[in-house]
């Protein structure tokens, strides 16, 4: 007979032996195989590992949420003696959000956008046919407030595109804790949050965890958030299950090589600057440049927002000006601005000593070539329906250079960024995400730029392959001498990455130096919270 001492101590969740197939023709037959961990309640579990290691099928299969083209072929996943790979379509049902909660990685996507903040959460409750329309209500207003955001009463009646990126991520938390489930799975829940924020969030979801004694299971490729976190963790390299442990002996002590390589991977804070020549030529200048946006109609008050405000900044030849700063900061905007992908309200962007800001469309179009972007999400920034050889050559082609010297051009470049010349006549969904970046910058250095901005380009790779494209800027960039903007919310990169620093709050430019100056002296406020929101900044990752 079992006693309560031994039952508090089962775990929630075990999952043993499973292995889930693939469809014929993928790189591997399996997305995970033989894999066994258990989740007890009040515990956090991370699971990390590179993109394509089986984290997120993992959380699938739990979910009861697989693909159909994939294929559970055996093992077990038990939550309170019920077996979930068995249980019907129903049974599954019912325990969505009852018992088992998820939240997703991408907000925006998740939620939909012709619903309120409110419906959204109260459907959740009536599809489990629990309380009132009054009473859902009540608790959805409820909710928003434990979660953290302000004004619930106003914010019950807003739509998903109303809200910040993390204010999106705090509704999707109060969506999953609507039933008071006993697991909760976050799958890459702060992977495209600056740190502030993501710092808020890791907080909010180790408080309810405490609180309500939930089972956690949470998937990330951030070891900086699994140092913040974690009480266990779950390290995954394709499919298989290579290392588990508390979380201290894993980040401190890893035995696994894998694992060993991924800490290693992980971005340091530099402790000094980068070396550069004495003073090269600024290529791009702006002063006193400002944007305002405007928002609001005939029915409603309208809301004036300064995403850049009178803003001075200088990038030189062949270094690199990060721009940091939360989410609403101006750092896209003023990345836009740049390229000229919108136009600014007032100020001065000199590229080679000429006024861009006062040039019309058809007079910068011949400059366009010398100052190219960088897109934070690479898959949305490519043309599914392209080849990559037309996405690379359509650009060059239109400003009148031949097929046959863009193509010879285009596979010169897909080599330099690490893809063979197979990779020409393939679609984009046939890459991953760290080879789709990589298709990116091929796609920007088609026209031999003077200017490159990067707008979170790395933000959402695993660490690895993060390391592997900053390398690849670092060597472009010495061979080409390339100015370089380099927005970012990760401030660990920033500190190693870039020669100068801009940070940015409320369109203001509030700090601007040196990294060593920046990170290690910093006269702002501002800088001093976002510098103390690194998660686990005291974690000094163990070398390969």
């Amino acid at each position: 007979m079992t006693s309560k001492s031994q039952a508090a101590v089962q775990p929630l969740l075990s999952v043993r032996d499973v292995t889930i197939n693939l469809p014929v023709g993928m790189e591997r037959n399996y997305a995970v195989k033989n894999i066994n961990f258990d989740l007890k309640a009040g515990e956090i579990l991370c699971i990390i590992g590179e993109s394509g290691s089986g984290k997120s099928v993992t959380a699938q299969a739990v979910m009861g949420i697989l693909s159909p083209v994939m294929r559970i072929a055996g093992g077990a996943i038990h939550f309170k003696g019920m077996n979930l790979l068995e249980a019907d379509k129903q049974t599954l049902r019912d325990l969505r959000g009852r018992a088992i909660s998820m939240i997703f990685q991408d907000p925006l996507s998740s939620l939909n956008p012709v619903m309120t903040i409110g419906e959204q959460i109260t459907e959740v409750m009536a599809a489990h046919n629990v309380g009132t329309p009054a009473s859902r209500k009540t608790k959805a207003i409820a909710l928003l407030q434990e979660v953290g955001l302000p004004d619930p009463n106003v914010l019950v009646h807003q739509y998903p595109f109303r809200l910040s990126g993390g204010q999106r991520q705090r509704v999707m938390i109060a969506m999953a804790l609507a039933l008071d489930p006993d697991i909760l799975i976050a799958d890459e829940p702060t992977t495209a949050l600056d740190v502030t924020t993501q710092a808020q969030i890791l907080e909010l979801i180790r408080t309810i965890q405490r609180r309500k004694n939930t089972g956690v299971l949470f998937i990330t490729h951030d070891f900086g958030v699994v140092a913040e976190i974690a009480d266990r963790v779950i390290v995954m390299e394709k499919g298989h299950l290579v290392e588990q442990g508390p979380a201290s002996k894993v980040l401190n002590a890893p035995e696994h090589p894998y694992t060993r390589r991924l800490i290693a991977a992980v971005p340091k804070m530099a402790e000094g600057d980068r070396e550069q020549e004495k003073e090269p030529e600024i290529v791009l200048e702006t002063r006193n440049l400002c944007k305002v946006y405007h928002s609001g109609g005939f029915l409603s008050r309208t809301r004036t927002v300064r995403a850049v405000n009178d803003v001075n900044l200088a990038v030189r030849k062949g270094q690199t000006l990060g721009i940091v700063g939360e989410s609403g900061s101006g750092k896209s905007s003023l990345g836009r601005l740049l390229v000229k992908l919108m136009d600014s309200d007032s100020g001065q962007i000199l590229f080679n000593n000429r006024d861009i800001a006062a040039l019309s469309e058809d007079q910068f179009r011949p400059m366009r070539p010398y100052i190219q972007m960088i897109f934070q999400d690479p898959f949305a920034s490519l043309n599914p329906r392209h080849t990559i050889g037309r996405i690379l050559t359509v650009g060059p082609m239109a400003h009148g250079i031949s097929q046959v010297e863009c193509k010879a051009k285009a596979l010169r470049l897909l080599e330099l960024v690490g893809l063979d010349a197979g990779a020409y006549d393939r679609y984009p969904h046939e890459f991953s995400g760290g080879q789709r970046q990589r298709i990116g910058l091929a796609r920007a250095l088609m026209f031999d730029p003077l200017v490159l901005v990067a707008d979170e380009a790395v933000s959402a790779l695993d660490v690895s392959i993060q390391a592997q494209i900053l390398e690849l800027l670092a060597k472009i960039q010495d061979k080409m001498k390339i100015a370089m903007i380099f927005i970012t919310h990760d401030l660990r990169i920033a500190s190693q990455f870039c020669d100068e620093i801009a940070v940015m709050y409320k369109g203001d430019v509030v700090e601007y130096g040196r990294p060593s100056q920046i990170f290690h002296a910093p006269q702002n406020n501002y800088t001093r919270r976002l510098i103390a929101a690194i998660p686990a900044k005291e974690w000094k990752p163990a070398a390969a």
